[in-house]
């Protein structure tokens, strides 16, 4: 006679509720997340109505909402219409860009120290930018292409060089930092060799700068934000599974090669776009990220909620580098001398801990 073995009805009674509990975690962070997410939509929305309002001349919000549904204000349509409207926009959609970008490299490699910013990829725009002015004298729609394309082949040499022998994310941290000493050395000496009046351009395009705002820069930005942002997000679920790594990823369903270059692509567009339009407006892709994830707590996508971040970062910082002081500062100014300490403040953490967002 065969025994039949039954789990001790002591075990029976936990499965629900441990089921329970998980599911009630699970929808916990999910409502946190959405509530931090609406949170701050409000505040980039509140900065972006605050960045039309104020300025030389103080325009009320009722007739900023009248500029906006196109009624004729004297004095506030001009103002607002063609000179802050694109800069806030812009502003706006630099830093979704940049927050992104930023941090869909981040949790990919599950390591806080690979943005952009750090593994070459804005370094490769900058260099190609700065070519394109201080050699060539291209105007400034050469120069944004120039810029996209630097991104993107940074990009390319990285992802490739970083492929041979499996791919790992550390390798292609390393190989990102060399890639971009090499092209900072490109852009140092071409500074070095430049005319006064090319240099000045170009130390304004490499500072990250707001002020040369307009619908011709906004536009190009814009419609690429329209089809990639929708893009990475449909592809949250997979970004969140490759942190488990590539073996994981493919037993949970994920193409992982597919999956990787398309949110690779996807980013590195979003970096090249923004930076572009605007310059790179240094350590915005980097702080983006961690912020964020301070923010929404364990589990579920940061895409999102860091493309807020970036958001209200570059337009708080404007608003800083415009109003704060006795000078004006470029906004690339203002978010460096905020980015510099988080910086110094992670690397300390992540030798602790080696953190991870």
């Amino acid at each position: 006679m065969t025994a039949v073995l039954t789990p001790p009805p002591a075990a029976d009674a936990a499965r629900p509720a441990a089921v329970h509990r998980l599911v009630r975690g699970r929808r916990e962070r999910a409502r946190r997340r959405m509530l931090v997410s609406a949170v701050l939509g409000v505040v980039v929305l509140a900065v972006f109505v605050v960045s039309l309002m104020v300025g030389q001349t103080f325009y009320t919000p009722d007739e900023v909402v009248r500029v906006l549904f196109g009624q004729t204000v004297p004095g506030a349509s001009f103002t607002i219409g063609e000179l802050r409207l694109p800069r806030a926009t812009l502003g706006v959609l630099s830093g979704l860009a940049f927050g992104m970008a930023g941090v869909t490299f981040q949790t990919m490699l599950r390591n806080p120290l690979a943005s952009p910013d750090i593994i070459g990829i804005s370094s490769g725009a900058s260099a190609a930018a700065v070519v394109a002015i201080i050699f060539f004298s291209l105007s400034d729609a050469a120069v944004s292409v120039a810029a996209l394309l630097g991104a993107l082949g940074a990009a390319t040499a990285i992802y490739l060089l970083s492929r041979r022998g499996g791919f790992a994310g550390a390798r292609l941290v390393l190989i990102g930092i060399g890639v971009a000493a090499m092209l900072d050395a490109v852009t140092t000496y071409s500074l070095a060799r430049a005319a006064n009046w090319n240099l000045q351009t170009a130390m304004q395009w490499l500072t990250g700068s707001l002020n040369n705002a307009s619908w011709e820069r906004v536009l190009p930005l814009a419609l690429a934000a329209a089809v990639i942002v929708p893009l990475m997000i449909g592809n949250t679920r997979g970004l969140a599974v490759l942190r488990l790594g590539d073996d994981s990823a493919a037993a949970l369903g994920v193409r992982v090669e597919r999956t990787r270059v398309l949110l690779i692509l996807g980013a590195v567009v979003l970096l090249a776009f923004a930076t572009a339009a605007s310059g790179p407006i240094a350590f915005v892709a980097f702080m983006a990220g961690p912020i964020a994830a301070r923010l929404i707590g364990p589990g579920g996508s940061l895409l999102l909620p860091a493309g807020l971040v970036g958001a209200a970062l570059v337009l708080v910082s404007d608003l800083i580098g415009q109003f704060a002081f006795d000078n004006r500062y470029p906004v690339g100014v203002v978010t460096g001398v905020l980015g510099a300490p988080y910086l110094i403040y992670l690397l300390i953490r992540t030798n602790r801990s080696g953190g991870s967002l």
